[in-house]
């Protein structure tokens, strides 16, 4: 959530930068500035009246001891209007701050200086890439023929046990699954994340904490009866571990990886670009998340991204780094890296990674703060990546390593399946 200092300090520049989200903030903002006027006069009128209403009551008390009944009655009646229209009052200024917080949450996240302006995926910008993408023996199968052919995955069973979008992982695909996600926890261990184990059903504040709600309402499972919703994404519950917090200075940087099966209700559409593993309901994720302080948050990006790109790298899977355009970004992120992996029999680049800095856009909604040198509470900066998510990794690796004899596994994770084929 934008902060309202900066609403009323420059109300120009957040409508031009969020024009770079083709989003058009000028009606919004304008409501919210208005809210605040009201708010404010409202406070002004408040204090004024409750000091009005403190004298008052002295002077009551002045003259109970005076003998002077009669007037202290008439003034204890006068004290009793100046009550009720104090609560008028208040009444109106809680109204305007309900409604100017309605409105805060309707304005995106502003994006970066660097971010560059477009309306979706085509005008992103590619960073750099590495790997080298392979030549496939004649007659390469996609993944979902594979699974089928060595019986790992099961796509139909899933169906039949609830829908489409949940397979069934089954023999040297279930132990392949759960490799990946030990060597994922390990290997953003061994960088100095610290691991955790969250609940997979978060509460509403969670969700709105890091700006899941009420953004992507919609794409979250719902438990009705308990309220509670189905994580998206580690990030949520592990980002909200830090709700309501003050932190000092010396506690920062913390970051924190998380494993989590994740939830999303977006797979819908049809088609070759989202059979197979492409996109699901249900799917496995090692996430990573770090809280910053302001001036450290960039680096802490720039570190994030490298950390990914080496996790990348040693899979041996060819990827690019894509600097996504204001369109094409999330609600809440203030700058986003994507990872794309390259699908040998597939010929397409499928997305496994974003790493997005959200400067203190999540902070605010969060109350996650710190006190400074000077003893002055200000708001952290929170940062999140995938590394990475598991459906379309493991959709390149099968494609990619397949062979004549069977699907090699890469060398990074032979110790982890306890098998260097599947065949």
């Amino acid at each position: 959530m934008l902060t309202l200092k900066l609403l009323r300090d420059d109300p120009q520049f957040v409508i031009e930068r969020l024009a770079v989200k083709n989003f058009d903030a000028s009606a919004i903002v304008e409501k919210i500035l208005e809210q605040d006027r009201v708010r404010r006069s409202c406070q002004t009128e408040l204090d004024a009246a409750l000091a009005a209403q403190k004298a008052k009551a002295k002077e009551i008390g002045a003259l109970m001891q005076q003998g002077r009944k009669d007037e202290a009655e008439a003034a204890k009646k006068e004290v009793a209007q100046m009550k009720e229209n104090s609560r008028k009052i208040e009444s109106q200024m809680e109204e305007s701050q309900k409604l100017q917080d309605e409105l805060l949450v309707q304005l995106p996240n502003i994006p970066d200086d660097i971010v560059p302006a477009g309306r979706n995926a085509d005008d992103n910008v590619i960073v750099r890439m590495g790997g080298e993408i392979p030549e496939l023996p004649e007659g390469a199968l996609p993944h979902w023929e594979l699974a089928s052919k060595y019986d790992i995955i099961d796509f139909d069973l899933g169906v039949k046990l609830t829908g489409a979008g949940f397979p069934v992982y089954k023999g040297k695909g279930a132990k392949l699954q759960r490799a990946l996600i030990q060597y994922f926890l390990d290997f953003n261990t061994k960088a100095g994340y610290m691991e955790i184990e969250p609940p997979i059903l978060v509460n509403e504040a969670s969700g709105f904490g890091t700006g899941q709600l009420p953004d992507k309402e919609g794409q979250m499972y719902f438990v009705s009866l308990d309220k509670f919703y189905m994580v998206p994404t580690a990030e949520v519950p592990v980002t909200n571990i830090y709700r309501d917090t003050i932190l000092s200075e010396s506690d920062f940087p913390v970051k924190m990886t998380a494993y989590t099966p994740c939830f999303r209700r977006e797979a819908g559409s049809y088609g070759k670009d989202v059979r197979g593993l492409n996109r699901l309901h249900q799917f496995d994720k090692v996430e990573i998340v770090q809280l910053s302080l302001p001036d450290a948050s960039e680096r802490a990006l720039n570190e994030m991204v490298l950390h990914v790109e080496r996790l990348v790298k040693s899979l041996g899977l060819p990827y690019r780094i894509v600097r996504l355009c204001g369109g094409d970004m999330s609600f809440t992120s203030a700058i986003t890296y994507d990872f794309e992996v390259f699908s040998a029999a597939q010929q397409r680049w499928l997305e496994v990674s974003s790493v997005s800095n959200f400067k203190s856009y999540q902070a605010n909604r969060l109350k996650l703060r710190y006190k400074d040198g000077e003893g002055k509470i200000n708001l952290a900066h929170t940062l999140n990546g995938s590394s990475l998510a598991l459906p379309r990794i493991v959709a390149a690796l099968l494609e990619n390593n397949q062979t004549p004899d069977g699907i090699n596994i890469p060398k990074v994770l032979q110790e982890y399946t306890r098998f260097i084929r599947i065949d």
